[in-house]
């Protein structure tokens, strides 16, 4: 961390604090990006990005107020920001503004990094997996884009805290589009996390998976609409976790103060109440390693913990921020988070999964008479309550007779969230977690990246084949 941009965080505490602030937290930030862009065994563009910052929240008269500096050159700016901050809190109605106790921390972690990411070694990566996608039999067009971010995030706070957090984040994203005879279609797959190269060492097996599977569809069927038994694997698992079960445990969605993007709860005041089958248990977890939603402390200093959302289909609990925890009556959990400095945090995920169960998966599948086995996260729709969902996969195979059959495309799986919930009979011990880079939230719209996951679920839905 730039010593500089610390020193004026600290300073800035200081500063809104003496102005009449009742409380005021800061965070100085730092960003390293470089991404290649490969199309067809061409290298489109290099990209460096250098970003830093200093984002400071304050509370005068039980009101918010919020500033951000980008590349700060002097206090004098950020005093003028803070005037500003100030000034429009007290435009607002006063508010009791209760704050849930936290602990004051002062630490400094680094983040692992088996293998420090570079330029050269990200193109030599991206080239590869160019190559056996654009190599592969009826592919036309093949898009893989590497890229890494080196991070340093300071949080300090007018309770005394003072946290630095390092970390490096190394993603891949490919795209395989198959055409023949007036027919398209793609197959994409994001590998990566929180760590060094050693996240996206082995993505030729994604290379190749993506590039077949994209050629086998150009010959595959469609199917009927039927309401039938579906076995999910944890890659669409970790799509569906993440719109039906992730968006609405976040408290401010539970509460209505941010509806903005995806909306609200549909099991709003169900808390203790079932709202789905007893083989249904759903955590939010920020200290899984190596996963894009790791991290020690929130953007409120919080310290990070798995919290229980959901437990043998019973409603326990919501991710909760230093406010939303006094309503609840809780303890807030570590899920406080902004997209970098230019914005207020919100509550966000970190890791949503459902919970392993302890079914092989083909016994999952040898117990299905008449079904579909559903692949990979394709594009969500969901209501404004996360009740009615539906969601597209990349492909479908039919199960008949306890076999996996006939590749199936343009398949779209659709249910409500209870009766889906409910009819959930089994989970694999497949646990996988997987990276996610673009959920919005927020107006002005905030993009952050975590880990989504679960295992491999069987349950019933609505399926069907769209054009």
């Amino acid at each position: 961390m730039d010593v500089e941009l610390q020193d004026l965080a600290d300073k800035a505490i200081r500063y809104a604090r003496d102005s009449g602030a009742q409380y005021c937290d800061a965070r100085a930030e730092q960003q390293e990006r470089k991404s290649v862009l490969i199309e067809n065994k061409e290298i489109e563009h290099i990209r460096t990005n250098n970003d830093r910052g200093i984002g400071i929240r304050l509370v005068k008269k039980g009101v918010w107020g919020f500033c951000s500096i980008t590349d700060p050159e002097s206090f004098e700016q950020i005093k003028e920001a803070i005037d500003a901050a100030m000034k429009n809190a007290g435009h607002g109605t006063k508010n009791k503004n209760n704050l849930y106790p936290n602990v004051v921390n002062k630490t400094k972690i680094d983040f692992p990094v088996l293998k420090k990411p570079d330029l050269e070694e990200l193109i030599k990566i991206g080239m590869e997996c160019n190559k056996i996608i654009t190599n592969t039999s009826k592919i036309i067009k093949s898009i893989v884009s590497p890229w890494y971010t080196n991070n340093s995030k300071y949080f300090a706070n007018s309770e005394g805290s003072e946290i630095t957090q390092i970390f490096t984040d190394v993603i891949i994203d490919m795209v395989a589009t198959a055409h023949e005879s007036g027919l398209t279609q793609s197959i994409n797959i994001t590998e990566g996390g929180r760590g060094g190269l050693e996240q996206i060492i082995n993505s030729h097996y994604s290379a190749q998976e993506i590039a077949l599977k994209a050629s086998q569809l150009l010959d595959a069927k469609h199917t009927k609409e039927e309401k039938a038994t579906v076995v999910m694997n944890p890659d669409f698992v970790s799509l569906l976790t993440h719109e039906i079960l992730g968006h609405p445990s976040e408290a401010d969605r539970v509460l209505g103060k941010e509806m903005a993007w995806a909306g609200g709860a549909w099991w709003k005041g169900k808390i203790n109440q079932k709202i789905g089958s007893e083989n249904l248990n759903v955590f939010d977890d920020p200290t899984i390693k190596e996963s894009l939603g790791w991290y020690y402390f929130d953007d409120e200093g919080v310290e990070t913990k798995k919290t229980t959302l959901v437990e043998n289909g019973v409603l326990k609990n919501h991710m909760q921020n230093r406010e939303t925890a006094v309503t609840f009556d809780s303890a807030p959990t570590g899920n406080m988070r902004a997209t970098n400095y230019r914005f207020m945090p919100l509550i966000r995920m970190a890791c949503t999964c459902i919970e392993k169960g302890d079914w092989k998966v083909d016994e999952i599948v040898k117990e299905v008479k008449n079904g579909y086995y559903i692949s990979n996260m394709k594009i969500p729709s969901i209501d404004m309550k996360r009740y009615n969902w539906s969601i597209s996969c990349q492909y479908a195979q039919k199960i008949e007779n306890g076999e996996i059959t006939d590749l199936l495309r343009d398949v779209i799986v659709l249910g409500t969230a209870p009766d889906f919930f409910e009819s959930i009979d089994a989970c694999g011990d497949d646990f996988t977690v997987r990276p996610i880079t673009n959920c919005g939230k927020g107006d002005p719209m905030q993009s952050m990246i975590m880990g989504n996951g679960g295992p491999t679920i069987r349950g019933t839905a609505t399926v069907k084949s769209v054009n």
